[in-house]
């Protein structure tokens, strides 16, 4: 219930008369005032005339209605710092997951840190996109730059700052899946022997068990079943939790395998599978820095070729060799099989063919039609 009133600063009635206060003429002359609730803070605003004075309580009652109303106080956040109070309550989640937001914010804040947040509209938001898309940035990049903003937009929302989120399907960028480069068999031995012998069980255990480059540093010895032939990744660099529950599903790999990892653990420190200089855990940084160095050694491997890139090939060669998507799936410990088609699913065997050989065999068996009588009389 609002209980309103509307003040006229110029003009009061006292004993039956109307006299002029000492602000006659000065400012302007209506003030329009009201409270939500009882007890709540008084809200006021003043006009020049009566008639906007009642437009106004009428509309405040309105937005109060509706559930549309933002306090004024919230009405002047910028889109800055609402980005700061966002990171402050993102923090809990994964170290590797906040940083990625850190550097996503950066680039939000670099257009829209001084704007206050009712202030952005679609049109800004497709003006910042096509900006960023000048500047030729991947179309992965842009998407997911954009998907920052718009989740930061649409907490705004439900925090009560902004009535609508400006980000929409009609603003959003193209999504820009590109397809993972594979690397051939020869290039992953030569990728091996580049790299110092303490980081080679990273490109096997990317190579050739699928797994994720902060998954390769934080792999511990415990981690393996060299007996059995069996890998079961349970954190990732330095001791995070994995990236799903799914990633933790167990990895058979060959006895060749169990060996030369075996190997490596003894010549380290006998805690981690890859290790650094002096035998303890290795740094993600240090063999992506190391993978940077050695690709333009090796002909045939593209100027961004990443170490993510020998989990690609992990996947080709199961692909090859005639799993379906499941296995794969499981392989690769995608949480379902969309995951591993949307990525993979262009290296699979193509069935056009085969498809339509069954439609063309299925026609051939068509029985010769016996001649109509119609056809005679035409005839």
């Amino acid at each position: 219930m609002i209980s309103s009133h509307i003040d006229d600063r110029w003009v009061v009635e006292r004993d039956g008369e109307k006299v002029r206060t000492d602000r006659y003429g000065r400012g302007l002359r209506y003030r329009a005032r009201y409270r939500a609730e009882r007890g709540g803070k008084q809200l006021s605003k003043a006009f020049a005339t009566k008639r906007d004075a009642k437009q106004w309580l009428q509309d405040e009652a309105a937005k109060h209605g509706s559930g549309t109303w933002i306090d004024p106080a919230k009405d002047k956040v910028t889109v800055g710092q609402w980005c700061d109070t966002w990171i402050a309550g993102y923090a809990s989640r994964k170290v590797s997951t906040v940083k990625q937001a850190e550097v996503h914010l950066r680039v939000i804040k670099a257009t829209f840190a001084d704007v206050r947040l009712r202030d952005v509209k679609p049109s800004d938001v497709n003006a910042w996109v096509a900006a960023m898309q000048k500047d030729e940035r991947a179309d992965s990049y842009v998407y997911a730059v954009y998907r920052r903003f718009a989740q930061i937009m649409s907490d705004a929302v439900l925090d009560g700052l902004l009535q609508t989120s400006p980000c929409s399907r009609r603003t959003s960028p193209r999504k820009g899946r590109s397809r993972p480069y594979v690397c051939t068999t020869a290039d992953v031995w030569a990728i091996y022997e580049a790299f110092p012998s303490n980081l080679r069980p990273a490109v096997l255990l990317a190579a050739f068990a699928g797994l994720r480059l902060a998954e390769c540093a934080g792999l511990r010895a415990s981690d393996v079943d060299f007996m059995r032939g069996i890998i079961t990744p349970a954190v990732q660099y330095p001791a995070e939790p994995l990236k799903t529950d799914y990633s933790q599903t167990p990895i058979p790999i060959p006895h060749e395998l169990s060996l030369m990892l075996a190997k490596a653990v003894a010549d380290g420190a006998g805690e981690y599978v890859v290790t650094n200089e002096i035998g303890r855990q290795a740094t993600p940084w240090s063999i992506q820095i190391t993978m940077r160095d050695v690709r333009d050694g090796i002909e045939g491997l593209p100027e961004g070729f990443r170490f993510h890139d020998l989990r690609h090939y992990f996947a080709s060669m199961l692909i090859a060799a005639g799993l379906d998507v499941k296995v794969v799936q499981t392989r690769m410990r995608h949480k379902s099989a969309t995951t591993t088609l949307n990525t993979y699913g262009h290296m699979f065997p193509d069935k056009d063919e085969t498809a339509l050989e069954a439609v063309a065999a299925a026609m051939a068996e068509r029985p010769e039609p016996a001649e109509s009588p119609l056809s005679t009389k035409r005839a």
